[in-house]
């Protein structure tokens, strides 16, 4: 799906996605201190899915579904090892643990998950924000350097 910025330019609409993941990742941390588990693996989860679609976003990209964003992240980001494999796989696990928490009703998330979820969503965001940036810089030099038409 190609995405459509009637409202400000990609530039906004990644930072802006950035912002809401860190948002999400606030969530969580309250929520951990709260012993919510579950809700703390949720909003981890968001605020991962949140950047990564920022990233898409520097394409003219946006995924609804989660399935898609994460399917095209790996195959645009991961196969080509712009990140390193780990990540992808952090990933996965981090949907599973959400999918689980929100819907398995006797599931029992732990302090120790919640903290590796939380760990994992302030890593990847970092990393993340910092690899927008650069591409952002980047393209913005590229841009200033093309004759005029």
């Amino acid at each position: 799906m190609t995405q459509h910025d009637d409202i400000g330019t990609s530039t906004d609409l990644v930072r802006y996605r950035i912002q809401a993941a860190r948002g999400d990742l606030r969530a969580a941390r309250i929520l951990f201190k709260e012993e919510e588990y579950r809700a703390a693996n949720n909003r981890a989860y968001y605020a991962i899915f949140r950047v990564i679609n920022a990233v898409h976003a520097l394409d003219g990209k946006a995924y609804k579904r989660h399935r898609d964003a994460i399917a095209n992240f790996n195959k645009n980001y991961i196969k080509p090892e712009i990140f390193p494999r780990k990540i992808g796989r952090e990933i996965a696990e981090a949907e599973e643990i959400r999918h689980a928490s929100d819907y398995d009703d006797f599931y029992i998330a732990t302090k120790e998950e919640a903290a590796e979820q939380i760990k994992v969503a302030s890593e990847l965001i970092d990393l993340l924000e910092t690899y927008c940036e650069n591409r952002i810089r980047k393209d913005s030099r590229e841009m200033k350097s093309q004759p005029g038409e």
